[in-house]
This record gives structure tokens, sequence and C-alpha cells, in this order.
């Protein structure tokens, strides 16, 4: 039997809202882990810490890690080596941890 349109309106609507509480989630976990590295204090261009972190994500993703810095939030210039020394930092190697 097919649904009627307002129970797939409904239903799209209730994912909707677990996608944007997954996504919220996600966000404050990985914000919080930037902060504990150090990233809210570096002041750089948004897009080259989206670079950066597209370099990363590109590492455990198993694609090499070269990010062109074009993800969702549109073009972007080629990572600079500041992005490149924001994810090579000493923040990054763990040992300002405790």
């Amino acid at each position: 039997m097919k649904k009627p349109s307002s129970k797939i309106r409904e239903e799209i609507a209730r994912l909707q809202e677990q996608l944007k509480t997954a996504e919220t989630r996600e966000a404050e976990r990985i914000g919080r882990v930037a902060l504990k590295a150090g990233l809210g204090e570096i002041e750089m261009d948004e897009g080259e810490l989206q670079a950066a972190f597209e370099e990363i994500a590109g590492r455990f993703h198993g694609k090499g890690g070269k990010a062109t810095g074009k993800g969702e939030g549109g073009a972007v210039e080629e990572p600079t080596a500041s992005a490149a020394k924001v994810a090579a930092g000493p923040a990054a190697d763990g040992a300002g941890e405790v």
C-alpha cells in the first residue's frame, strides 16, 4: 500500500530533525577536540582551516589527504603553508594533551 503524501512529509520532517540533531552533536564533538588542540587561538582564513580539516579527514578515509578546500562551502584556493602547519603543528602530535 502506498503512503499518503502527508505521511511522507511527516516522515521527512522527523528525519530532518534527526539529521539536525546528529550534525549538531558531531559539530560539538569536533569543536571540543579542535579547541583542546589549540585551534581556537589560531587566526586564519576559514577556507584554509577547512582545507586542513579535509586533509586530516582524507588520511582517515584513505584518500592520501590532499585537500582542495572545495567542500560544501564553495570554491576556495589551494591550502597554503599555514594550513599545513595547522595540521602538522605542535598540537597535532598530542604532546600537549594531558
